[in-house]
């Protein structure tokens, strides 16, 4: 009796689920990309034809005979040379030696006689392959530049490989420094402000005692500067532009950090100094409330335009900087994933009691990507602490608020209906609550007796 054991080298392996049925796929594949000397064009090549295999190879296996699907396989794989000679995913062109290029239309043409003949008798059945091979989506690495307008990704993929156990200074400069996780801040426009100093609220409505001087958040924003298209031949104006808007927040002292187009990250105001980023604004998070997040949160910006979040307005390289200076400071300042927030959804009109003062990142922002909640689904603290609203022009920008907003309102509409009142009678309480700890929050937030002071309890959340 036969034990099952290593197998002999030569027996047949039996055949696995990858490519092609039985190695047909891969034979032609080796076939065609034969006649590649260049190797840079020959792995392309091979890339492009593994991207567009799977959405083909059900109606090739469809085809009963063996020696029609070798032939409809070598066809396919002879159609991918045209993205060889088309432009790669950097918009430049692969460049092929004449001897390679002669080779390849000869034996492009040759095998396309052989390939109709053994077809002949399946017309209608090699023609529907063909369509769907032509209308599928070319794959990524012949894929354009995303533009502008193009609808942002729901999920961007972090990118694959080992991750290091922790983030570490690995080493530093006059004007920079190099992180374990390969984030380079650049340092040569920090500068300093105003020391970081803060206190914070109770979500019933009372001052907490202690006096914080390390941020417990991170705000992100988009700069809503001018922004020239990622071409070469505006690398000029690229560079320049980035430049003046760094001089510009420097001078202003907007932002902890600056991400500019090309994903270099700037440390701009200090992180033991408050910068001017957030402008009246409300979070909350375990029971505490944070008002006007200059103090309390670090302020990180992507030099881009927001332009109403219809598409992911940031680079590749911005995204991956964002997200390991997101990672490095979090770990730096032991920061909660529920303190990482966008502009937009913080941002209030203190004088119309209305959310959305500033609109960057009110939507769109990749939160789930960078390994942190969806912050567009929290009931918006705005709007479940101190009752504001929104107006039409507020709809202009978004359509309609975010998730997060709908769910504050049901929230305050189940008070009101507990406790006998109006939603707009709960709305003004709150917001007289809001004005009140302004004018706390205005002188000082340090007065003599200020700990004493309490507002009517709360009970929404």
């Amino acid at each position: 009796m036969r034990t099952a054991g290593p197998a002999r080298a030569h027996e047949r392996p039996a055949r696995d689920s990858g490519p092609g049925k039985g190695s047909e796929f891969v034979q032609a594949l080796e076939a065609v990309s034969n006649g590649i000397r260049n190797p840079v064009a020959k792995l392309r090549f091979i890339r492009i034809s593994l991207a567009r295999y799977q959405r083909r190879n059900r109606w090739v296996e469809a085809i009963p005979w063996e020696p029609v699907r070798r032939k409809v396989y070598h066809w396919f794989g002879l159609e991918e040379l045209r993205y060889l000679l088309r432009a790669n995913s950097l918009g430049a062109a692969v460049r092929l030696d004449k001897q390679t290029r002669a080779s390849l239309v000869a034996t492009r043409f040759a095998h396309a006689g052989l390939a109709l003949a053994a077809l002949s008798g399946l017309t209608l059945v090699a023609a529907g392959v063909y369509q769907l091979w032509r209308t599928a989506p070319a794959p990524a690495a012949a894929a354009a530049p995303a533009s502008a307008d193009q609808k942002a990704p729901t999920q961007p993929t972090p990118s694959a490989g080992l991750a290091p156990a922790g983030i570490w200074l690995v080493e530093q400069g006059p004007d920079f420094e190099q992180y374990s996780n390969g984030l380079r801040i650049e340092t040569s426009f920090t500068t300093t402000h105003e020391p970081r100093r803060f206190r914070t609220l109770t979500e019933d409505g009372l001052l907490e005692a202690g006096t914080y001087d390390k941020p417990v958040g991170i705000l992100f924003h988009t700069s809503e500067s001018d922004v020239w298209p990622l071409e070469a031949s505006y690398n000029e104006n690229l560079r320049d532009s980035s430049r003046r808007l760094l001089i510009y927040v420097q001078r202003k002292k907007l932002y902890h950090y600056l991400i500019d187009r090309f994903g270099r990250a700037y440390r701009v105001v200090d992180e033991g100094s408050k910068a001017n980023h957030a402008g009246f604004s409300v979070w909350s998070n375990g029971g505490h409330v944070y008002m006007n997040l200059n103090h309390a949160f670090l302020g990180v910006s992507f030099e881009t335009r927001w332009e109403g979040g219809k598409a992911l307005p940031i680079t590749q390289a911005q995204f991956a900087t964002g997200r390991n200076l997101s990672d490095f400071l979090r770990q730096r300042y032991e920061i909660r994933p529920e303190m990482c927030v966008t502009h937009g959804l913080t941002s209030v009109n203190p004088k119309k009691h209305q959310i959305g003062f500033h609109m960057d990142w009110a939507r769109g922002f990749p939160f789930e990507a960078y390994g942190l909640p969806d912050q567009y689904q929290k009931a918006a603290p705005s709007v479940t602490l101190f009752g504001f609203g929104y107006n039409e022009d507020f709809l202009k920008v978004l359509d309609e608020p975010w998730p997060g907003v709908r769910e504050a309102f049901r929230r305050l509409e189940g008070e009101a209906l507990a406790s006998g009142r109006s939603v707009d009678e709960v709305r003004l309480e709150r917001q007289l609550l809001f004005d009140r700890w302004l004018a706390v929050q205005a002188q000082g937030e340090a007065v003599a007796g200020a700990e004493q002071w309490s507002a009517p309890k709360l009970s929404g959340g």
